[in-house]
């Protein structure tokens, strides 16, 4: 297999694209380019895929339909200036839609890869804008899907929601973010006193501890393989709304369930796992950005708890106190002001498999969506699959539908488990919800 190019469809001139002058780094992007720069090895690209069903569209369509779009996502057309300090996002004045849109095309019944995983492990731009999309056919001729790649600092699940819809949708709404709080002088204090705290409380967090270096689980190969699991999302929503905690508390839950049970299957001990969490740190009137704006917080999975219901008690304690207005409104300032050698010190300290084992992320995409006459069905997220962490795993919204998708390496022993693990322990909460009734 291989993906192709084809000859570039007549359009407006690229300069109608809006270009804006330079724009900085955030201190979290430059965190995320100097942990590429300590694991050079790594994959450090993220992204999702989206299925549709109906005729798919050639190469030349889709690229007239992206050409069409280009203009709502201007971040698309800048590339990272990585030789300027810092770092700069800058137009990229030689942007071609070819280097960026692709299909991929079957060499016949006897080829290595299923499409997608081609279009998963196709390499992307380094002298462009980090990004790609790739037309996959899928398994009947009314079946494909569309997979969007792109390096990590170049954006965060947030914004790679946005131009998911923006590209697949076609109208791009902003996500609803509160209102911010009265300012004066006496709340500057507050909001200044409590955002340190809260930073020494996160540096605190992620010191070396005894007993927190992690078994060697296995030897990565170095591929990736996406593992996918979809249930309706009013089963989540169903068994949160009767603990009184959210759809999302209710998969970490499960997530955590499924964990343990891999643990025994595959014999290998995991006496201390904690989830990566990134939080959105976005203003109430920001959505479009140039890199991330999201601050990951250490969650404890009780994957020792053999009681769902318990399970679901611990994970619910241990989410609480981010989503309360006081903590949420200290990371966004944290986001918003913490200088970049600390950012970058504590980017390195909660990623390492020291800290947490997996990265979990939870992205709400739209509600439907449509590419021309073809309709989305579904949606996955592609997680980032960190050095060192046994997988990376993100809950999708998209309709009426929960996708939980598993980015984990080949050599991951038993990994083909995980979403039927997850799927069943989603299953037992309903069961303990039912008996409790």
């Amino acid at each position: 297999m291989a993906t192709t190019s084809r000859a570039p469809p007549d359009r407006p001139d690229r300069k109608m694209v809006t270009m804006s002058a330079d724009v900085r780094t955030h201190p979290i992007d430059r965190a995320y380019l100097r942990l590429e720069e300590a694991h050079p090895g790594a994959r450090w690209d993220t992204g999702g895929v989206a299925y549709l069903s109906g005729r798919p569209p050639s190469l030349h369509e889709f690229r007239a339909h992206v050409d069409m779009l280009l203009p709502r996502l201007p971040m698309l057309t800048h590339r990272l200036e990585r030789t300027v300090r810092p770092p700069v996002w800058r137009p990229d004045e030689s942007f071609t839609l070819e280097r960026h849109v692709h299909e991929v095309v079957t060499a016949g019944p006897d080829a290595p890869q299923s499409p997608l995983e081609t279009a998963l492990d196709a390499p992307l731009p380094r002298d462009a804008p980090p990004w790609g999309l790739w037309l996959v056919p899928g398994e009947e001729p009314d079946e494909y899907a569309v997979c969007y790649r792109f390096e990590h600092v170049c954006q965060d699940g947030i914004a790679a929601a946005l131009a998911f819809r923006t590209l697949l949708l076609g109208t791009g709404e902003s996500a609803v973010r509160p209102l911010p709080g009265p300012r004066g002088h006496g709340e500057n204090v507050r909001r200044t006193v409590r955002a340190l705290g809260f930073a020494a409380k996160y540096a605190f967090d992620v010191l070396p501890r005894p007993g927190r270096r992690p078994s060697t689980a296995f030897v990565p190969s170095g591929r990736r393989r996406l593992l996918r699991a979809r249930m309706p999302v009013e089963r989540l929503r169903r068994v949160g709304t009767a603990r009184g905690v959210s759809a999302n508390d209710v998969h970490l839950a499960a997530l955590a369930g499924a964990l343990g049970r891999w643990s025994e299957t595959a014999g290998v001990p995991l006496p201390r796992v904690s989830a990566l969490l990134p939080v959105d740190a976005r203003r109430h009137d920001e959505e479009q950005t140039w890199g991330n704006r999201t601050f990951a917080v250490p969650v404890r999975l009780p994957l020792a708890e053999t009681s769902p219901s318990r399970r679901l008690e611990l994970v619910a304690a241990a989410t609480s106190a981010v989503k309360r207005r006081p903590r949420r409104q200290a990371i966004h300032d944290l986001v918003r002001h913490m200088p970049a050698r600390p950012t970058a010190w504590y980017m390195r300290r909660i990623t390492s498999p020291n800290v947490t084992r997996v990265m979990a992320t939870t992205v709400p995409l739209a509600d439907g969506a449509s590419l021309g006459t073809t309709n989305v069905t579904g949606a996955a997220l592609l997680p980032l699959l960190l050095p060192g962490h046994l997988c990376g795993v993100g809950l999708a919204y998209f309709g009426d539908w929960a996708d939980v998708s598993f980015t984990v390496d080949h050599a991951l022993p038993h990994s083909e488990r995980l979403p039927g693990l997850w799927t069943d322990a989603v299953e037992e909460l309903e069961q303990c919800l039912t008996s409790a009734a």
